[in-house]
């Protein structure tokens, strides 16, 4: 008899401009820690995370942080087609960032097509504007971009880890909701969903528990 590990395996991609704060919100949902320091990413972060859905159906997100750069674009381009969903990632203390989000989002469908990915917009550093600095992106005009697109909008901080895993499992949920409507299929040669896998059931339990694991890769 066995238990799965996990049920099914998304490949999520965090995509915005450099400097937005898409290492620090991974860092903070897969270590549960605020980097104080953190050096731009070099084309694509790697991360893990388990996590469950409504009905308790355990899902492994494989998470990739992609370069802002433009000299990486070819590297993260890549990354793209085997995504099934993408957190479009902005600094709501910078308006270049939001006002450069439709570009990511033309992109991202360009290379994820044929599959329609799931979109949420997110929007990071809220913890500065609640320590006074200047907010250039208000939460109103965010969510009318997102209402226009069909999309779920947050806000964020990785520093105190308000409404990061909210950001995460909306985008988890709405993925696994259209595989039960069947929206979405397992299909060979795709790697944006895949089944999981499964152990005996006299290993510790423990196992089962999501481990943040991270690699590099340039």
């Amino acid at each position: 008899m066995v238990e799965p590990i996990f049920d099914y395996q998304f490949r999520l991609i965090l995509i915005g401009d450099s400097t937005v704060g898409k290492s620090s919100l991974l860092k903070y949902f897969t270590d549960g820690k605020f980097a104080e320091v953190s050096d731009p990413t070099v084309g694509v972060d790697f991360f893990a995370r388990l996590i469950e859905v409504r009905n308790g159906t355990r899902i492994k997100l494989q998470l990739w942080d992609t370069a802002g750069q433009e000299r990486f674009r070819s590297i993260t381009k890549s990354y793209y087609r085997n995504s099934v969903g993408a957190l479009l990632v902005y600094d709501i203390c910078n308006k270049e960032s939001f006002d450069h989000i439709p570009d990511w989002m033309t992109e991202a469908k360009r290379y994820i097509e044929p599959h329609n990915p799931v979109f949420a917009l997110v929007g990071c550093k809220l913890d500065l504007v609640r320590a006074g600095a200047a907010r250039e992106v208000t939460e109103e005009e965010a969510k009318a971009f997102a209402q226009r697109h069909g999309i779920f909008h947050i806000e964020t901080s990785a520093k105190t880890g308000l409404n990061v895993e909210q950001a995460f499992k909306a985008v988890t949920q709405e993925v696994f909701d259209r595989i039960q409507s069947g929206q979405y299929k397992i299909e060979d040669g795709w790697d944006g969903i895949k089944t999981g896998f499964s152990r005996p059931t006299h290993l510790d339990s423990n196992l089962v528990e999501a481990e943040p694991a991270k690699s590099s890769c340039c």
